[in-house]
């Protein structure tokens, strides 16, 4: 399953950075962060939860940008 999340990110290298932690979490299949659009693509895993996954994502952003947001 893909979702599209709406993002705040400040710039380009933390949106790099925040993808690269993304993918990292389990449950994540493949992550795409665009810092243009603001906007975050995950893939998840087969038999993953999205919302619990996403709680993970956004813990795990935070330790990368402390001020980002992602609307869940």
């Amino acid at each position: 399953m893909k979702k599209t999340y709406k993002i705040e990110v400040d710039c380009a290298n933390c949106a790099n950075l925040m993808e690269e932690t993304t993918r990292k979490v389990p449950g994540v299949a493949t992550a795409v962060v665009n810092f243009m659009t603001q906007k975050m693509t995950v893939e998840f895993e087969e038999g993953a939860d999205p919302k619990t996954v996403m709680k993970e994502v956004l813990k795990a952003c935070r330790k990368v940008e402390p001020d980002c947001e992602i609307e869940l």
